[in-house]
């Protein structure tokens, strides 16, 4: 029985290089017979958390947005993409501010399997705190495995990363899901 993988693209472009490499892994996923959704994080409307605590004890944020129905989707998938460009050495905003607002329920977000893709116009080294980053977001989820990590550096244009290795290990990145 295939797994139920949920993509999240922290990419502001839709076409971008992470965003590229997502639809890769998703290839290699479904032709392994997995099921896999992918949601843009720039078209929701997610409001930064605000630190009120008001989910506590009710595991429900005080904000009325689209997190909510994110939320479901983590915790009903089996495996989590978080791909990002990179911003300053860390990822972007947009998934930066996902990952503060899982506060209500990040603990239902369990034993779930994750994979990472940075993009980057530096290579790889370049990307090491943004996985650190994205690392230290999975220490906090009950039973989370990282699976895989996929840097693909030297791509700054829209679209570079077409042309390079790491679209092939996107793919078998899905595959292996």
């Amino acid at each position: 029985m295939g797994k139920k993988i949920l993509v999240i693209s922290g990419s502001p472009r839709r076409g971008g290089n992470s965003d590229l490499l997502c639809d890769a892994l998703i290839r290699g996923a479904v032709d392994s017979g997995h099921t896999a959704e992918k949601v843009y994080l720039q078209d929701l409307r997610i409001g930064a958390c605000r630190a009120c605590y008001g989910c506590r004890g009710t595991g429900t944020c005080v904000q009325k947005d689209d997190m909510a129905a994110l939320l479901d989707k983590m915790i009903v998938s089996d495996v989590i993409v978080l791909a990002t460009p990179v911003y300053f050495y860390s990822m972007d905003g947009q998934m930066k501010t996902m990952i503060d607002r899982t506060l209500p329920r990040y603990t239902q977000i369990q034993n779930k399997d994750f994979y990472f893709i940075a993009t980057a116009a530096a290579g790889e080294k370049a990307m090491a705190r943004t996985i650190d980053a994205l690392r230290g977001f999975t220490d906090c989820l009950p039973g989370a495995q990282v699976r895989g990590v996929l840097c693909g550096g030297g791509v700054y244009q829209k679209g570079e990363v077409e042309h390079t290795k790491y679209i092939k290990k996107a793919y078998d990145m899905g595959r292996h899901c």
